[in-house]
């Protein structure tokens, strides 16, 4: 297996780029390359592992550290080749838009007065400062979940723990009961945490729509001096 589309090649490629999240425990104890390892054994034994290897650490590679200004979290990437590219939520693929994100979609769009966007992709709000991480940096085709176990969520601890440590003013917007888990790790004082539940239809309390993030966590941000994220997309 060429090295370029195996993880542990990937991260071998972050690890040159210096990225302040290197400094994460995660990157230094060894954790990062047991996981790698474990991710590519799955591919070794024929799995098809999602997203591709270069998209992996996209995520961290758009966002880094010094510049989060907000958090958004996922669960792991969509299970459907061609749909993931390593941002929580943000989709690339040929069909509708996937549920969840049309609903955040929608939400966002009610709040700004813009379009609801017929694309799916966040690079924007990444490359903006929002951290579009996943609890799981890899999943496989058709098997949602198959690698929440591998050791990933470490990873997603300790960015949290580490985003609220080192900067000033970050808004967390935390979605659904894993990502809300992640409040504990979010000092208060500093941060603002807005909570609400998953922006899946499926979600029967249906606490997600009408709870305004998008403008909420703006309108922190600017009473701090933090220039506001353009949720907008084109």
């Amino acid at each position: 297996m060429p090295e370029s589309d195996t993880v542990a090649g990937a991260l071998s490629r972050f690890r040159a780029s210096e990225s302040p999240w290197l400094a994460l425990p995660f990157f230094q104890n060894g954790s990062a390359e047991r996981v790698a390892a474990a991710v590519d054994a799955r591919r070794a034994a024929g799995a098809t592992v999602l997203p591709p290897a270069d998209s992996v650490f996209a995520a961290l590679i758009l966002t880094p550290l010094d510049r989060v200004r907000a958090v958004i979290l996922g669960q792991d990437p969509y299970p459907t080749p061609g749909d993931a590219h390593g941002l929580a939520f943000s989709y690339r693929g040929k069909r509708r838009l996937p549920a969840s994100l049309k609903v955040i979609l929608a939400e966002m769009a009610e709040e700004t007065g813009s379009p609801v966007p017929t694309s799916g992709d966040l690079t924007a709000w990444a490359r903006q400062g929002v951290l579009l991480l996943n609890t799981a940096l890899t999943v496989e085709a058709g098997k949602s979940g198959a690698h929440l176990k591998l050791g990933w969520s470490a990873l997603t601890d300790q960015a949290v723990a580490a985003v609220s440590a080192e900067q000033p003013a970050v808004a967390f917007l935390l979605w659904g009961a894993p990502a809300r888990q992640r409040a504990a790790l979010v000092d208060r004082a500093k941060h603002l945490v807005l909570e609400a539940g998953h922006p899946s239809p499926l979600n029967r309390r249906a606490d997600f729509r009408g709870t305004r993030p998008f403008s909420r966590a703006n309108a922190w941000l600017a009473e701090r001096g933090v220039p506001p994220i353009d949720w907008r997309l084109a």
